[in-house]
């Protein structure tokens, strides 16, 4: 640092990386939030990127995104516009025009904007900035490519294979902007090459240049600090939400003395739940990449009847090809977890975009009568409660349960402190052992309290047994056609699922619980958006609270308590009103406002401060 920097202290900052899909820059914005996890700031990510294969060069469809927001006190999202955008061509410059703040700063590569690559991009103007509406962000526009090259040469690495470290350039100098070491990233550089000297020498000079090119070119005259914090003591890592799922699965089957079983078929968003757990073969983990949804689905059914803690991934599509075997293990009364990383849609969508659009599919998408328990997940780290949670309810209440997330949740992260296992409760099946009565015992023999059966695994002497998707009756288990049997087990499913209100936890209610005049309702993973957004309507003078689900079916035991306690609310979802209509039929008089959107991107905390305060004003 010269004299003539001066540092400025700020509480938090965004950051967005974008280029090409080969550019590198999720791997940019990876290491970036990993090394300010390190420092001991508060992160949330947002990668962003298309679901085509690899666009032409330079194009608009080929651009990839990865904002990361970076604080001292807590951050729950990624941030509504950035305060740095690295913009490695014209197409990714045109692409995020809009999601910048008005003061920005904004870092270019120059050799990649020359006239051919403006074409690309369709910008017709040489004052670029101008024609893209960026006439209040300072440019700082740096000869990346050429310097790239310039230094990689020694390497003996061709001109192709060089360019590629340019990505590690521009975090060199975001790492001075933002007074940040770049150890972690040689770490991190090291681990990921270490078997390819080369390749790794010019990642770690190119990473060094671009620091040293911002300290010695006094790019800006401030560079900026966002603090750590002390952490609570432990062990802290930047997970994702997928990889979190993961490890919540894994720790329920630990914490049930079983085995886990995977059945899966990749789809994206899902697909990393599959890699992450075909790592873990050690811990008892079985995973099987089936032929198809439905094939896989079926395989973690026959795991559930072999007594396993029994899961399926799968993103939209593939729920609705898994909902005729969901009815099996609905009539069969066994356990199975089933994630649903939600993405938009009708049919394939937008496979990289996050939508809430899954949640009436998941609690009615069946045919018959067929209820099952629906949980989400809130956050990146949350993941690993949630995923805990589906499967204590799963495997105490003999039911299938969907596990709802969403791609943006999913693949974004979050600084997460691995918890005690001591923490998290046992999980106690009710093996058959439990059974006390005095009859011989039949297969759909439960406990009147819970209405949840016992669970005789095959192979236990005397407990001989066969399940099926056939109506059966309610004390011996045959196949029965009966009518009124029928309306018995109908209404004994369904009770068996409200029965678990009892074993949840209550609704929560944050900010001004007791005399809010406008109440948010979320559910899922809009839970850091609308958390921020009742923060800043308070900062503003405003009463407003926050009532945010985890538990949907059954709904936690307080909700009409806390629903009807405020005379105005607003439901908030990526949708078109699914949640708030399933709420108005299970809470009588509950009429809310709303608020949707279906963007395929995450909310933006600025815009509904500004709706919801019209809402405040209005009678």
């Amino acid at each position: 640092m010269t004299e003539k920097t001066t540092v400025k202290t700020l509480k938090d900052v965004v950051v967005r990386f974008c280029g090409d899909s080969g550019d590198g820059m999720q791997l940019t914005g990876t290491i970036f939030s990993d090394l300010s996890a390190v420092f001991g700031n508060t992160i949330s990510t947002f990668p962003d990127y298309p679901a085509e294969i690899r666009a032409p060069q330079g194009t608009l469809g080929g651009v990839s995104g990865f904002q990361v927001h970076i604080g001292t006190e807590q951050v729950r999202t990624p941030g509504d516009l950035a305060d740095v955008l690295v913009a490695m061509n014209p197409a990714a410059l045109k692409v995020n025009r809009n999601q910048v703040e008005r003061n920005s700063i904004i870092i270019i590569d120059s050799d990649s904007f020359k006239a051919s690559d403006l074409e690309k991009a369709e910008i017709t103007s040489e004052d670029f900035m101008t024609e893209l509406g960026l006439t209040t962000q300072q440019l700082f526009a740096v000869p990346i490519s050429s310097m790239v090259k310039k230094s990689t040469a020694e390497f003996g690495l061709d001109a192709k294979a060089g360019l590629r470290c340019k990505n590690m350039f521009a975090l060199g100098l975001v790492c001075w902007l933002f007074d940040r070491p770049t150890q972690h990233a040689k770490d991190y550089l090291n681990k990921k090459f270490g078997k390819k000297e080369a390749i790794l020498n010019a990642n770690i000079k190119a990473l060094a240049d671009g620091f040293n090119y911002g300290h010695n070119s006094h790019a800006t005259a401030t560079i900026y600090r966002i603090e750590g914090r002390k952490q609570t003591p432990g062990v802290y890592m930047d997970i994702s939400g997928n990889k979190a799922t993961a490890y919540g699965l894994v720790a329920a089957a630990e914490h049930a003395n079983l085995n886990l079983f995977l059945g899966s078929y990749p789809i994206t968003p899902a697909t990393d739940i599959l890699h992450e757990l075909s790592k873990l073969k050690s811990l008892g983990v079985k995973t099987v990449q089936a032929e198809d949804e439905i094939a896989g689905i079926c395989t973690a059914i026959g795991a559930s009847f072999a007594g396993n803690l029994a899961v399926t991934n799968t993103s939209g599509p593939g729920l609705a090809l898994k909902s005729e075997a969901l009815g099996l293990a609905v009539m069969a009364e066994i356990p199975l977890v089933l994630v649903d990383v939600q993405r938009g849609g009708p049919s394939t969508g937008l496979p990289t975009k996050s939508e809430q659009t899954d949640l009436l599919q998941a609690l009615y998408g069946r045919n018959g009568e067929s209820p099952i328990p629906v949980v989400s997940a809130l956050t990146p780290s949350d993941c690993f409660d949630a995923a805990f949670w589906a499967s204590k309810i799963a495997l105490e209440h003999m039911t299938p349960v969907i596990l709802l997330t969403d791609a943006f949740i999913a693949n974004g992260s979050s600084a997460w402190r691995i918890p005690e296992p001591e923490n998290y409760p046992d999980i106690h099946p009710p093996y058959v052992d439990q059974y006390k009565g005095t009859e011989k015992w039949r297969p759909y023999f439960r406990n009147e309290d819970t209405q949840v059966r016992y669970w005789a695994i095959p192979g236990q002497e005397g407990f001989q047994h066969r399940l099926g998707g056939l109506e059966k009756d309610y004390k011996t288990g045959a196949i029965s056609t009966n009518p009124d049997n029928h309306a018995m087990m109908v209404a004994t499913r369904e009770a068996k699922v409200q029965a678990i209100a009892r074993s949840i936890p209550e609704l929560e209610v944050y900010g001004d619980k007791d005399d809010a005049e406008l109440l948010l309702v979320g559910w899922g993973g809009t839970y850091g958006h609308l958390y921020d957004t009742m923060e800043r309507m308070r900062e503003k003078g405003k009463k407003v609270a926050l009532a945010h689900f985890r538990f949907i079916n059954p709904l936690p035991k307080n909700t009409i308590e806390v629903l009807m306690h405020y005379s105005k609310a607003v439901v908030v979802e990526q949708n078109l009103g699914q949640f708030a209509l399933y709420l108005r039929s299970k809470v009588p008089g509950f009429q809310p406002l709303q608020y949707n959107r279906v963007t395929g991107q995450p909310l933006v905390v600025c815009d509904m401060v500004e709706e919801f305060m019209q809402m405040m004003e209005e009678k």
